[in-house]
């Protein structure tokens, strides 16, 4: 039985991240919009105005939170106090699923705010995996990685990123949030294969997907979240889809945030697309991962 399946993730649509632009327009007239993301750190503190317009959102619409700071492939040890914050929170929330992203954003104690990529290897395989194991059985709410964006390769790397996701998300029996920009941003800085990642991805592991925009900075793609989603990664959100069936979409767009009506116009793309495909019915295969 699939991932999906056995946690009981029904698919929620497509939906957008909540940021404060938009709080008047949601929280007063309430839109047309499938579900809504919330960043995770912004209301882990209980009570005061960002909880209380998280409680009227989450009386309108399917929320789900993501967080950016969870750091699980560190090697610093887990922050405690940041888990039992964030458990309480979910429990309030009462989500179907909670994310975070496959990667490690300090040391020493010092915690630097970026996504930075990890060494492909069996080694932080091992290690990511009895962390994820932890997190997910403390939480006890199924629990997605999310692959990242990057601008570094690691020399020690022994394989591909999509078989370092893969075998820590089937070893650790938690969900996948595939962002198909990070994909597609990750290829061109890489020269590697965005459709053999998305083909290569445990479909029914993936419990979410993630659209965007990124910059084209000419040597290189900077994942900013600031503008449209691009014609190569609407293509990799189709292959996505047709590999995964019906899976909950966001449309993430965090900085030059437009008009509500920009945002829901992405939005509404992408639910056309979905709909295209899968009204042409979807096709989940198995990969094999390499040990």
């Amino acid at each position: 039985m699939s991932f999906r399946k056995r946690h009981g993730i029904g698919d929620l649509g497509v939906g957008v991240g909540f940021r404060t632009k938009h709080y008047p327009h949601v929280l007063e007239t309430k839109p047309a919009m499938d579900w809504f993301e919330v960043i995770s750190e912004n209301f882990l503190v209980a009570g005061g105005p960002p909880r209380a317009n998280v409680e009227r959102l989450k009386d309108a619409y399917p929320v789900v939170p993501h967080g950016v700071s969870l750091s699980i492939g560190g090697n610093a040890p887990l922050d405690d106090d940041y888990l039992r914050r964030l458990k309480a929170f979910v429990d309030w929330l009462d989500p179907p699923w909670v994310s975070d992203h496959l990667c490690w954003g300090g040391a020493a104690g010092l915690h630097i705010h970026e996504l930075l990529p990890l060494p492909h290897t069996e080694a932080v395989a091992a290690h990511v995996v009895e962390r994820v194991k932890r997190v997910q059985g403390f939480l006890e709410r199924p629990f997605a990685l999310e692959n990242v964006s990057s601008y570094m390769t690691f020399r020690e790397s022994t394989m591909q990123e999509w078989e370092l996701l893969s075998t820590i998300a089937e070893r650790a029996d938690c969900g996948i949030l595939l962002d198909c920009n990070n994909v597609y941003v990750s290829s061109r800085n890489h020269t590697i294969d965005a459709d053999a990642y998305i083909d290569a991805v445990p479909a029914d592991r993936v419990v979410q997907i993630h659209l965007a925009g990124h910059t084209d900075k000419g040597k290189y793609l900077l994942d900013t979240h600031s503008d449209h989603v691009c014609d190569a990664v609407w293509k990799l959100y189709e292959r996505a889809i047709g590999r995964c069936g019906a899976v909950s979409t966001l449309v993430e767009w965090d900085d030059d945030i437009p008009e509500w009506d920009v945002l829901s116009e992405e939005a509404a793309t992408a639910r056309r697309l979905r709909a295209s495909v899968l009204s042409r019915g979807a096709s989940p295969r198995p990969v094999e991962v390499r040990p």
